[in-house]
């Protein structure tokens, strides 16, 4: 099996669908990694991969659903808790003004005491966005401050999301399915 999710690795996605294999899969199953939802579920059209995998909370879910209507159909979904979150400052920035943060973080805590807020398409890039000096803070994995603990500084734990997954497949469910509610 197949699985396609948003890269990369080290995302919530990648995390999720790995996870998910563990439970699920083989040891021959793979997890294909993409820069966008779009190019994800294009490689299902196109018989690439056999399922995508999609947080519910991710900007781009009503979307790929209007897009891929009558060709892409939920055939599983569960709940499952994403890295640990944080938002994290810089260490030199005394009053941080700008913060980095994927657009299904936005409401994760208060953020109105930021002048800038500014979107990034993952968790990821909103690290190395910090890392990189681009913000002053970033709503990001907590594991980013252990890696980087001379730089950083601990603002909030925000602890994981509970999120709702999706695995999409081109063969809608039988309406017998336990998940389709008929």
């Amino acid at each position: 099996m197949r699985i396609a999710t948003l890269g990369p690795e080290g995302s919530n996605h990648a995390l999720i669908a790995r996870r998910y294999l563990e439970r699920h899969g083989s040891t021959e199953d793979e997890v294909l990694l993409y820069d966008a939802f779009h190019e994800a579920f294009e490689a299902l059209m196109a018989g690439k991969v056999e399922l995508v995998l999609q947080c519910t909370a991710h900007f781009s879910h009503a979307d790929c659903v209007g897009r891929y209507m009558h060709r892409a159909y939920p055939v599983d979904t569960f709940i499952a808790g994403s890295r640990p979150l944080a938002l994290l400052s810089r260490g030199e920035v005394a009053a941080p003004r700008s913060v980095g943060r994927q657009p299904a973080t936005r409401f994760y805590t208060d953020l109105d005491g930021f002048a800038e807020q500014c979107d990034t398409p993952t968790i990821v890039a909103a690290a190395e966005g910090l890392l990189a000096g681009r913000f002053d803070a970033a709503i990001c994995a907590r594991e980013v401050l252990g890696q980087h603990p001379e730089s950083l500084r601990l603002v909030k734990d925000l602890g994981p999301a509970q999120d709702v997954w999706v695995l999409y497949g081109t063969t809608a469910l039988p309406d017998t399915s336990s998940l389709v509610l008929a």
